[in-house]
């Protein structure tokens, strides 16, 4: 027996002890009852019959509240991961190395395998009844004492070698046996029953029930705590005699495969996302984003050399249509996307991203800058106020007060309330600079304000931009005014899906991607975007994709990385001229009026 079980097993029973007083606490008042009414039953208890009677209300009041507590700890369904489920005709190679696995240390093979999205394996059961009931799992994994089901993280397949992927698999198969130990399989349904009781004590009418589950989650969480460890120590003491050598090398794959994935889904996938599309195939793009990280960094040469191997995905007979369901999950988990493709929620292939993705999140950010140029301007298209126009002139300005030189001047004093009504109100609880559906329709529905230049230019964002910095300029009045706009638009968003959407433990996205992000940075973002909008249309740009880094712009078929700083230089202080510089050198007409949509 491995030195974890009698830990675990020691530790369950503790579990359950505390189950059984929770159990003898209810029954107390019953049988103070019992005691009272057999007493005055005797005739020994008539000085007591008020006594008897209070204590057998008692009695019944708790035995009911106990019962109805008892039957929705019983019934109420564990929170079950949304998973892709694999079937064994899906992937005959991929079961029969994971019961090669199971026969090799002597546990009962899983009942069944699914995909999630994260770079993460486990066991799941999935036997309550009331999984079974509401249709969330069926066939030999639902069945009474059925084996857990093997999750694992689909990002693995597609990076890992047939190898690398048994051997991390390993100690994570060898749990099965523990968990069919009948003490720990006990106390893990009472803990999952008491964390799904909570969820129900937020329902109408079942509020009372959430408080003494807690009290009880409280009184047992170290000892299942350390039930789980235990557990976790005899899988992997069991599993020592399996590949352990390539374990250790294999455990790096994961930290890789980690780090790779994150910065696909929150550089790549996210504003794609944003924009009503989702990548049809994150796992094959795990491997270009790990393989050009693998490039980038020296800690991780040599990872690519692995490549050459089988990979795990050979395990699946049909691997891009697997990708596909788990990239369509990732996105309903990450992002809250709908749970089906549809004409607003499509999906989208690499090749087509730059176009289809890059480019209208670049033009939709412009035209929301724009349009909250539009909106600090007075009603003659131009801020009003003692210090008169300035570089950010509407249609009256002539082209002259749009120049370098006229947009040196400070922004004005009445530019301030603006900034403040900005800046007041509702931010948003993770915007960024990414457009969806609405605010590509609103830039395209919406009249944008003509200036000098006789249409959206990058001149006139220049122009407004300079020396527009500090506490209550143009600066911090525009970029309160995008947050307000983002808040808004990520508010109707929400109304819009909100029916459908559930609550509690099934609401989504159950992980949300989105950072919050300041005034300042979303102005950055829309600067850049503004930028890279005139590039591509007066110097011959085009827009690109770094798997790693997400949306980039290329210049003769080069990214060019170093515009950040250049921007920051213009909305932070002001400068405008080390971007002036970078333009001039790149060709870009400041003048011309960009396209938006």
């Amino acid at each position: 027996m491995e030195a974890g079980v009698p830990s675990a097993r020691s530790r369950a029973l503790a579990v359950l002890r505390v189950r059984s007083r929770a159990l003898a606490v209810a029954l107390l008042p019953a049988a103070a009852a019992v005691v009272l009414v057999a007493a005055r039953a005797t005739g020994a208890g008539e000085p007591w019959a008020a006594v008897t009677l209070v204590v057998c209300a008692v009695a019944a009041l708790v035995l009911l509240l106990g019962g109805i507590f008892a039957a929705v700890v019983l019934r109420a369904g564990p929170a079950v991961t949304p998973t892709v489920p694999l079937s064994e005709a899906a992937a005959p190679d991929l079961y029969r190395l994971v019961r090669d696995l199971a026969d090799r240390m002597d546990v009962p093979p899983p009942s069944a395998i699914a995909l999630t999205p994260d770079c993460d394996s486990w066991l799941e059961d999935r036997t309550h009844a009331a999984h079974r009931r509401g249709g969330i799992a069926g066939g030999p994994q639902s069945a009474p004492g059925a084996a857990p089901v093997l999750v694992i993280g689909s990002p693995f397949l597609w990076w890992m070698r047939v190898a690398e992927l048994r051997a991390v698999l390993a100690p994570v198969v060898a749990g099965t046996g523990p968990s069919a130990h009948p003490d720990i399989a006990d106390a893990r349904g009472f803990v999952r029953g008491l964390d799904a009781a909570v969820d129900v004590g937020g329902r109408r009418g079942l509020g009372w029930i959430a408080a003494p589950a807690r009290l009880l989650l409280r009184l047992c969480r170290t000892d299942a705590a350390e039930m789980e460890r235990g557990v976790a120590a005899a899988a992997s003491d069991r599993a020592q005699g399996v590949d352990y050598g390539l374990r250790i090398v294999a455990q790096e794959q994961v930290g890789l495969a980690y780090a790779g994935w994150d910065r696909l889904l929150t550089r790549v996938a996210l504003p794609a996302w944003r924009m009503g599309r989702w990548p049809a195939h994150l796992d094959a793009g795990v491997v270009s984003a790990l393989t050009e990280l693998s490039r980038r960094d020296r800690l991780a040469e040599g990872f690519t050399s692995r490549l050459g191997e089988r990979p795990a995905c050979d395990l699946l007979e049909q691997p891009g249509v697997i990708d596909e369901a788990t990239s369509l999950l990732a996105a309903r988990l990450f992002h809250g996307g709908p749970a089906e493709a549809g004409p607003e929620w499509s999906p989208v292939e690499w090749a087509a991203y730059p176009e289809e993705v890059v480019d209208r999140k670049w033009r939709a950010e412009a035209a929301r800058l724009h349009a909250a140029l539009d909106a600090l301007a007075g009603p003659e298209g131009r801020p009003t106020g003692p210090g008169g126009p300035h570089g950010c002139a509407g249609p009256t300005a002539s082209a002259g007060s749009a120049s370098p030189a006229g947009a040196g001047s400070a922004a004005p004093a009445s530019v301030a309330p603006a900034a403040a009504g900005a800046a007041g109100s509702p931010a948003p609880s993770g915007p960024s600079g990414a457009a969806g559906p609405a605010t590509i329709e609103a830039a395209d529905a919406a009249p944008h304000a003509v200036d000098g230049f006789a249409g959206p230019t990058l001149e006139r964002v220049l122009g407004c931009l300079t020396n527009a910095s500090g506490e209550g300029a143009l600066g911090e009045a525009l970029a309160g005014r995008l947050s307000a706009d983002l808040a808004r638009e990520e508010r109707a968003a929400d109304t819009a899906a909100g029916a459908g959407k559930a609550r509690g433990a099934d609401a989504v996205p159950l992980f949300p991607l989105q950072p919050p992000r300041s005034g300042r940075d979303l102005l950055a973002d829309h600067v850049t975007a503004m930028v890279c909008c005139a590039a591509v249309d007066s110097a011959g740009a085009a827009p690109g994709m770094d798997w790693l880094d997400g949306p980039v712009l290329l210049v003769g078929g080069d990214r060019r990385s170093d515009l950040a700083p250049r921007v920051l230089c213009l909305v932070e202080d002001g400068d405008p001229e080390p971007l002036r510089e970078w333009l001039s050198a790149l060709g870009v007409r400041t003048e011309k009026p960009v396209r938006l949509v």
